[in-house]
């Protein structure tokens, strides 16, 4: 009986924001009635499933993901490492915090136009998206560092732990939902600025690319199915990362 009274509640919570926003979409579309402007979600849906029958649409829809991955294991790693730093010696603090908080107030629009002129186009969108992620994750990381109890590292000094032991049980259980939440924030960032890249710089077999050319040709039903796939492949990359995630904490877990 309980199974029996949660599903259609289960069910009808995800539907029910759905069907409204389709509807309103509907209306707005009947409203303007040019489909050049605003096409209704049924012509959205066909050039959607039209995409899908062409070979290469999947090849762009693994790329940018691939890239955005690339940006945020990048960013993360450099992110982590820098804050390791900068807690650890002053000196590093000194020379590498300023450069992390100028990366952190630089628009990204000028960041993707500054790597358009150093590397080629199809790093941009993992370059932008790295540098988007490491001052998030620096920030967290120190953070967790910083406000480590200091009467565990006092009685790890008693027991005589060495530095990896120190930081395999008293810090790195102290960074973990710091660094933890700083990957699942980083995400978005890194995939809004991995496909502005994408538009800016049109690389090769990009969502991005494709968004930027169904603007150029006026092809709006198009442009909004590219949307459509943006924001599909968001909804996957956070289900994936939540997953990885979680199975990590279990393992780091007592």
């Amino acid at each position: 009986m309980t199974a029996c009274t949660i599903c259609p509640d289960r069910l009808l919570r995800p539907l029910l924001p759905l069907a409204f926003w389709l509807v309103v979409w509907q209306l707005a579309a009947l409203a303007v009635g040019q489909s050049f402007i605003l096409p209704g979600p049924a012509a959205v849906l066909g050039t959607l499933i039209q995409l899908a029958g062409v070979p290469s649409f999947w090849q762009t829809a693994l790329l940018s993901p691939v890239r955005v991955l690339a940006g945020l294991l990048a960013g993360t790693l450099l992110g982590a490492l820098t804050a390791a730093l900068t807690c650890a010696s002053r000196w590093a603090d000194v020379l590498l915090s300023p450069a992390v908080r100028v990366i952190r107030a630089v628009p990204v629009v000028s960041f993707i136009l500054f790597v358009l002129l150093w590397t080629r186009r199809g790093l941009v969108p993992v370059v932008v998206s790295a540098l988007m992620v490491l001052p998030v994750v620096w920030g967290n990381v120190s953070r967790g560092i910083r406000e480590t109890d200091p009467r565990l590292l006092e009685q790890a000094g008693a027991l005589r732990f060495s530095r990896l032991k120190t930081v395999r049980l008293v810090y790195l259980p102290s960074v973990r939902p710091y660094f933890l939440s700083a990957v699942v924030t980083s995400l978005g960032l890194a995939w809004k600025s991995g496909v502005a890249a994408e538009v800016l710089c049109r690389p090769a077999w990009a969502v991005g690319t494709q968004i930027v050319q169904a603007r150029d040709y006026l092809e709006t039903p198009s442009l909004f199915a590219w949307t459509l796939v943006v924001l599909l492949l968001s909804l996957a990359l956070e289900k994936l990362l939540s997953a990885l995630l979680n199975r990590i904490n279990r393992r780091w877990s007592p």
